[in-house]
């Protein structure tokens, strides 16, 4: 498993009204890797019972077909979501890494957003909000 690449400038910190967030401690210029980090693949099975608990919030859909889940290490699982984001997302399944990249300069200070749809432009509803 590689180890882990964080951008040395990225801070944690509390995020207005959504728990912890990932910001920028300096300027990231658009189409820059911020993280690439490793993930721990899970059955289907593992996955009913994660849906279970907290962690459910935290694991991401894995593979082709999404029939397995992943907790990615690292930052990954504290990206807030925005269907207006300034990164994406990439999987690699063979190596088993999740990436993060903006997809527009980022500002000194400010969040950096992920669509948990995949695409950074997706508007479509996410689980916490269809009712």
């Amino acid at each position: 498993m590689p180890p882990p690449l964080i951008l040395p400038s990225l801070v944690l910190a509390k995020s207005q009204d959504r728990g912890w967030g990932v910001f920028a401690g300096g300027p990231i210029s658009r189409g820059t890797t911020i993280e690439l980090s490793p993930v721990l693949v899970m059955s289907a099975e593992a996955r009913s019972l994660l849906d279970q608990t907290l962690l459910h919030d935290y694991i991401f859909e894995w593979g082709r077909y999404k029939e397995q889940c992943c907790l990615a290490l690292g930052y990954i699982s504290v990206y807030n979501h925005s269907y207006f984001s300034n990164c994406e997302y990439e999987m690699d399944y063979m190596e088993q890494t999740i990436a993060i990249k903006t997809v527009r300069d980022i500002q000194a200070g400010e969040e950096l957003l992920i669509n948990y749809n995949g695409d950074w432009n997706n508007p479509k509803k996410l689980w916490f909000e269809v009712k």
